[in-house]
């Protein structure tokens, strides 16, 4: 039993001894295939609606960059938008970031806001979490926006749901496979 047992604690130091070894000694790792590692970039338009206390509508474009593994996919986006609220008259800007760090899960990210009602401005961010699934992204956050005297028809805390239209998409997984970079 215990010959079983130090055999297959032999067998584990022996391939994470393998799968530790670097470039710098001329060694490849056999378990190691970048082959099976693709990149994926993919930009676009979005339309969006946020629902807090007052009902916005946003326009703006975003640049997502996959990273797919074997086991995992790490997905990370930058967006840009506008937003505007027609019945008070404020247009906001927002420039934005998030994470997934897994194939299903959360997204994690933040975005920094500037809102005007054309008399008064605020600029602040907003720490916001969400769900990706296709094109739809469902965010909630909380802006944290500079104090104002006569302005605050804008959101706090809100929801939002995103779709992003595709329009243009790069693999470099073809590229690695006619010896491309």
């Amino acid at each position: 039993m215990w010959r079983k047992i130090k055999g297959i604690l032999a067998l584990v130091c022996m391939f994470s001894v393998v799968n530790a070894q670097e470039d710098s000694k001329g060694l490849k790792n056999p378990f190691k295939n970048k082959r099976l590692d693709v990149s994926v970039s993919k930009s676009g338009p979005y339309f969006g609606v946020q629902r807090g206390e007052y009902l916005i509508l946003e326009l703006g474009l975003e640049q997502q960059w996959k990273k797919i593994k074997l086991k995992t996919a790490k997905t990370q986006s930058l967006s840009t938008g506008f937003n505007y609220n027609f019945k008070y008259n404020v247009l906001g800007y927002d420039a934005g970031y998030w994470t997934k760090p897994s194939r299903v899960g959360l997204t994690y990210g933040a975005t920094l806001v500037f809102r005007t009602n054309f008399d008064e401005t605020r600029v602040g961010m907003a720490p916001v979490v969400g769900y990706k699934l296709y094109g739809f992204h469902l965010q909630t956050g909380y802006y944290f926006l500079t104090p104002a005297s006569n302005f605050d028809e804008t959101n706090r805390f809100f929801i939002s749901l995103r779709f992003i239209l595709i329009n243009d998409r790069d693999t470099d997984f073809w590229k690695k496979r006619r010896g491309k970079k």
